[in-house]
């Protein structure tokens, strides 16, 4: 039986190796799905926010109370960070295609059983099913963008995500805002069962698209690696800048054997690639950018214009979206600007700037908390701070917290380590999202210290700990972590695999000879 499920395996894969779509074409559509993934993250992170206060959504369920309300808007991060565990399992196993595949049917029926809520429970279940659907999702389409994407504009088409996350939020906050004039359950509904629109698309797309060369070659798949390649890169198989990347690949794979990279050990473990030291950085990144509190912004912008600011309901609104569009708007500056001048500049610099706002944000609501002379100066003040904090935020840190992990893990642990690095984003998302509210109720103006200081601490951090990928390959990521030891080994290692391999190429010819 196992025999027989690996041979439609390779059928498969060989078949879609060899398919119509090549070059730029392929890598455009394989760029559309894992885009189309990112549009719905988004999407479902400005869901809620434009609703959930709204009088259409309130009656069917009884107009719960504020913490309740934070719940069922947090409780999508639980699923997403169960998600993220599952595929970090399972996810070598299915490969990227598939498990984009299993995301997105999962997603689709949390869709329908949330647009047909009428009772709390039903809601709660269906915001944890799209959220393990979405977690599988967005731990896996980095890791395929980045395995078929050219060295020297990865960094471009992963850093389009951010593009099209943003305008997933974009696209909700304002569907939600349209909608709100609607006094029916209609103005919820409609919104909710418009993700669907993303999730067919993409499980379309998962039948064009090829599997990762990567991962075929991985796992002893070498000729639909080698056509895989061939198609992205538009070249015949023999063509020897395919036979280059092929052996790249394939050196990787052996060192990575060599240092017996590739399991949940490798955690604390110490080794010749560093990949405790890499599976950590993976992590902290996506942990810093929930942390910074830019999603206390997309979820609750409405909330902190009316409560920290003041503004009334409709302007709140109104205001929110505004934010959300130029948080689109900016998300298109780093496209320029991640492969030129690198990685770690961009997350530094967006981070000062975020610690920066936090401090002067405290101070102007506080001024209007304490309604002071300046209040309505301040509330203005307060205001821009957001767009600011959102403008450093996806020019800074967005733009690289998706591409930077799936680059500095290796291969090896990049399905288990870009979905732990994931499960890590959710649970700290969960954090803010499920504290916010409480927090500005509560204690107010120092809830932006709180960030002051977690966004502060982070600078440091970065720029001692991380390393600049910019313009390098996959494979020359080990290299760059690699010891001289790791590196010896891994020459003896390709040694003797060339040796071993030429033996077999004699034996077969002499065993030719034998028969003519």
């Amino acid at each position: 039986m196992a025999v027989t499920t690996r041979i439609r395996m390779l059928d498969i894969y060989r078949k879609r190796a060899t398919g119509a779509y090549r070059g730029t074409k392929l890598l455009l559509l394989t760029t559309l799905l894992s885009s189309l993934g990112f549009s719905l993250i988004g999407y479902d992170n400005g869901l809620m926010g434009g609703f959930i206060d709204g009088p259409q959504f309130n009656r069917v369920f009884g107009f719960p109370r504020a913490d309740i309300k934070s719940t069922i808007v947090a409780i999508y991060e639980v699923g997403g960070f169960v998600g993220a565990i599952f595929i970090s399992f399972a996810g070598e196993v299915f490969g990227r295609r598939q498990s984009i595949a299993l995301g997105a049917i999962i997603m689709i029926i949390g869709a329908v059983i949330q647009a047909t809520s009428f009772e709390l429970v039903q809601i709660f279940f269906g915001r944890i099913i799209s959220g393990i659907g979405i977690g599988i999702i967005n731990s896996t389409v980095p890791i395929l963008q980045a395995e078929v994407s050219p060295k020297a504009t990865r960094g471009l088409f992963v850093g389009m995500y951010c593009s099209t996350l943003n305008f997933g939020i974009v696209t909700a906050y304002w569907l939600d805002y349209g909608l709100s004039f609607y006094d029916s359950e209609f103005a919820w509904r409609f919104p909710t069962a418009f993700q669907l629109v993303f999730l067919f698309l993409i499980l379309i797309l998962t039948l064009i698209v090829p599997e990762s060369p990567r991962w075929l070659a991985a796992h002893d798949m070498e000729d639909e690696a080698r056509k895989v390649i061939g198609n992205l890169t538009n070249k015949e198989e023999t063509d020897p800048a395919v036979v280059d990347q092929f052996n790249d690949i394939k050196e990787t794979i052996i060192m990575e054997k060599a240092e017996e990279s590739g399991s949940w050990s490798d955690f604390y473990k110490k080794d010749g690639l560093q990949s405790s030291r890499r599976l950590w950085t993976a992590c902290a990144i996506q942990i810093f950018q929930q942390l910074s509190g830019i999603n206390a912004l997309i979820y609750y912008a409405a909330t902190l214009f009316q409560q920290s600011i003041g503004f009334d309901s409709q302007k709140a609104g109104m205001m929110a979206g505004l934010l959300q569009t130029w948080l689109f708007v900016a998300s298109f500056i780093p496209w320029y600007l991640i492969d030129r001048i690198g990685r770690r500049p961009l997350i530094l610099g967006g981070i000062a700037v975020q610690a920066a706002v936090m401090v002067v944000q405290s101070a102007l609501i506080y001024q209007v908390e304490h309604e002071t002379a300046i209040k309505h100066t301040a509330a203005i003040g307060a205001a821009a701070m957001l767009f600011v904090f959102e403008g450093a935020f996806t020019i800074g840190m967005q733009s690289t917290v998706w591409v930077y992990p799936t680059e500095v893990l290796p291969l090896g642990l990049r399905s288990k380590g870009s979905a732990i690095s994931t499960a890590a984003n959710w649970i700290c998302n969960f954090l803010v999202v499920e504290i916010t509210p409480p927090a500005i109720q509560n204690i107010g103006w120092k809830t932006y210290i709180i960030f002051a200081i977690l966004n502060t601490s982070f600078v440091p951090i970065v720029y001692f700990y991380f390393k600049e990928t910019r313009g390098l390959s996959l494979e020359d990521v080990d290299l760059l972590f690699a010891s001289d030891e790791a590196l010896q080994r891994h020459d003896l290692a390709v040694q003797q695999v060339t040796a071993e391999k030429n033996t077999s190429n004699f034996l077969e010819l002499e065993q030719l000879e034998r028969v003519v």
